[in-house]
């Protein structure tokens, strides 16, 4: 919903304070420069203090700043009030990676496509409360309304467990044991048998084929880690260093890649669909009256609803073709969905091609958000797919300057083929990513990745 509203606010507010195609678009870049920097730092204390605490301080973050950024007097206090919204929203890797410690591995696809459909809802939320709310009250009530979700939040915070992988990774059996128990019982079920060892009491040994359940549990068998391999206890430069070690380097370059072309296209076509349906026909800014901005309500709402066929493929494809396959099939889609936006089409036309892009775009962005945590070991998981977040925060900073700026400015052609372009080699890095994570089961260390990003 946070992210969602930057498509209406822009518009309603630079009409508001007579604000120029440049201080519009900023008002949505300072999102994305507080998200890079979120998704890094929250990532890092996810990893040190756990899933819990980092959940807490971005909730807490993003309601507060949410709620006042709707009493901003003047454009400069919006401004700093929207950048410590994407500072709290930057913890969005901090959610997935916890969520995916839960799931077992041949459900895991499924049940994170379940958990993206909820960004969905929230979007679709987003797009009707803004037709109903800004016509009428205006974008500060919208402002203040979309905020009220993510309050809501901290209300369930003393009911949600640690992740027993970060209490194992940790050392804190005990801990870990009494949330699996916890899980158990409410299961119906019993805890295998055997003792819960931590990584920290692991000897020197061997076992032949290490497991997600040896893992956690295991009877009296040891791992074939050594508390050498252990990075449980780094801080934010030794985490980047372990990222870019010869084991990861690869996948973590084109992660990085990946997600900044997945970012700049989300949201980019987001923008697009407000500005190509506001001025189907190029005319100088001055002339651009409010009622054409107000067509775009409509069809951002009906764009919305694109991301709905997108979560079902994603379910579909996602544990049948592969995590690779799919990813880089709807790259391709999107860039033919896209190019006929080059020219000056129909309202309907172009809404129908965004509708496509936007199911396709929609597809890599759910795709990419449970393959990234796979192949990286609990250790460094939550850091790895924030610093790749982070990254992919460029991609949302640089999209509103293109989708904004260069649609204002009469260049609708060169900012469609720069999205075109972006979408173009984003599926081709997918396809030299090193590992297919469909079905494996996670890893807590580094030393027990089963790939080399160097060969």
């Amino acid at each position: 919903m946070e992210m969602m509203l930057l498509s209406f606010v822009g518009p309603a507010v630079e009409s508001a304070w007579n604000l120029s195609s440049h201080e519009e678009s900023f008002i949505t870049s300072v999102v994305f420069a507080g998200m890079l920097i979120g998704a890094y730092s929250w990532g890092i204390v996810a990893d040190q203090h756990g899933r819990r605490k980092g959940f807490l301080i971005t909730a807490t973050v993003t309601a507060t700043a949410g709620f006042l950024s709707s009493f901003a007097p003047n454009y400069i206090s919006l401004i700093l009030l929207r950048s410590l919204v994407g500072l709290g929203l930057g913890g969005g890797p901090v959610l997935s990676s916890w969520f995916l410690e839960f799931v077992p591995a041949p459900n895991r696809g499924t049940w994170m496509v379940v958990f993206s459909a909820f960004w969905t809802v929230g979007t679709i939320f987003e797009a009707s409360l803004a037709w109903i709310v800004m016509p009428k009250l205006g974008w500060r009530w919208l402002l203040g309304l979309s905020s009220l979700p993510t309050s809501f939040l901290l209300l369930f915070y003393k009911m949600t467990p640690e992740s027993p992988r970060y209490l194992c990774l940790k050392g804190r059996t005990t801990d870990a044991i009494n949330v699996l128990e916890t899980i158990a019982r409410l299961n119906g079920t019993k805890l295998p048998s055997g003792v819960l060892i931590s990584d920290h009491q692991i000897e020197l040994q061997t076992i032949d084929n290490p497991s997600e359940d040896t893992v956690l549990l295991s009877p009296r068998k040891n791992e074939d880690e050594t508390p050498k391999g252990m990075v449980s206890n780094i801080g934010g430069i030794s985490s980047l260093q372990v990222l870019l070690s010869p084991k990861l380097t690869k996948s973590t370059l084109l992660l990085w890649a990946v997600f900044f072309g997945n970012a700049f296209s989300y949201y980019g076509l987001v923008l697009l669909t407000s500005e190509l349906n506001g001025h189907s026909k190029c005319m100088p800014h001055k002339l651009q009256t409010e009622k054409p901005r107000d067509v775009s309500y409509k069809g951002v709402f009906i764009a919305s609803f694109a991301e709905l066929p997108g979560l079902l493929l994603s379910a579909v494809a996602v544990d049948k073709l592969g995590r690779k396959l799919s990813m880089s099939s709807m790259f391709f889609m999107c860039c033919i969905f896209l190019l006929p936006l080059i020219f000056y089409l129909p309202e309907s036309l172009t809404t129908s091609l965004l509708f496509g892009a936007r199911v396709c775009i929609t597809v890599t962005f759910t795709i990419v958000y449970i393959y990234a945590p796979e192949i990286y070991p609990t250790s460094v998981r939550t850091t790895g797919v924030g610093i790749a977040s982070s990254v992919g925060r460029i991609g949302g900073m640089l999209c509103p300057l293109v989708a904004v700026g260069l649609v204002h400015g009469c260049h609708q052609t060169i900012a469609v083929l720069l999205f075109v372009i972006v979408a173009l080699v984003s599926g081709i890095c997918v396809m030299f990513f090193p590992v297919e994570t469909m079905g494996q089961e996670l890893q807590d260390t580094v030393s027990s990745l089963k790939h080399t990003d160097n060969v």
